[in-house]
């Protein structure tokens, strides 16, 4: 079971989201457990402060170090030899893709770092195992970013999804890394435009063919860099 910790300022952000649709389903099978941490939990003063304004002056407010240390350690405590990863969610980090959900949906323990605003302590950076970015852009805290990990992570433990490893092989960035072939389903004409035929034909065997050549197609076409 792939155990998952989030650390965030606003972890009310995740209760519908983690309520909801597959997530909530792999929960309610015993695939993944999901805990949610409030960061001013770990703080010892009567305001629950988890930020400060930066040495050497700037803008904005930096998330202090204190909070962060010990909320990361309770989240790993009693987990002994067990490997895990923490995460940082981080405009600097690496940017996710389906080979990193891969990844960490095979691993026992994730532990979720959402930043929040101007951004983390130096320092805090020691407590993490990888840095991730989902794009080249900014927004106000990471608990989207991790949202959308999870998600994404989740969904391709084994048992999640009906259909086992087949599911997920022939999607988007799947085991080609091409982008999905168009799909189709009733009715098999819909204001003038049409379902191809070779998908109704029930010739397996140029179906796929097809899926194959409109897969490529469609990724020289919307995604060329992917081939590149």
């Amino acid at each position: 079971m792939l155990q998952i910790d989030i650390i965030s300022v606003q972890p009310g952000m995740f209760r519908g989201f983690l309520e909801q649709s597959i997530v909530a389903r792999a929960v309610k099978k015993g695939a993944c457990e999901i805990r949610l941490h409030d960061l001013r939990d770990f703080t010892h003063d009567k305001w629950r402060k988890v930020d400060d304004k930066p040495y050497g002056g700037g803008p904005g407010m930096l998330m202090m170090c204190a909070p962060w240390f010990e909320a990361v350690e309770h989240c790993l405590s009693g987990a002994g030899g067990e490997k895990r990863r923490v995460i940082m969610t981080s405009p600097a980090g690496r940017t996710f893709d389906q080979r990193l959900a891969e990844e960490f949906s095979g691993e026992s323990h994730l532990v979720f770092m959402c930043g929040h605003y101007e951004g983390f302590d130096a320092r805090i950076r020691t407590l993490a195992t990888d840095e991730i970015s989902i794009g080249d852009f900014v927004m106000t805290g990471g608990e989207l970013a991790a949202a959308a990990m999870v998600d994404s992570i989740v969904r391709l433990i084994p048992g999640v999804l009906g259909g086992g490893p087949a599911a997920t092989a022939s999607e988007s960035f799947g085991r080609d890394g091409l982008l999905e072939a168009p799909q189709y389903t009733h009715p098999p004409v819909f204001r003038g435009m049409a379902v191809p035929d070779v998908l109704l034909s029930g010739d397996h065997r140029k179906i796929e063919a097809w899926k194959k050549s409109a897969a490529m197609e469609l990724t020289e076409k919307a995604r060329p860099d992917i081939l590149r």
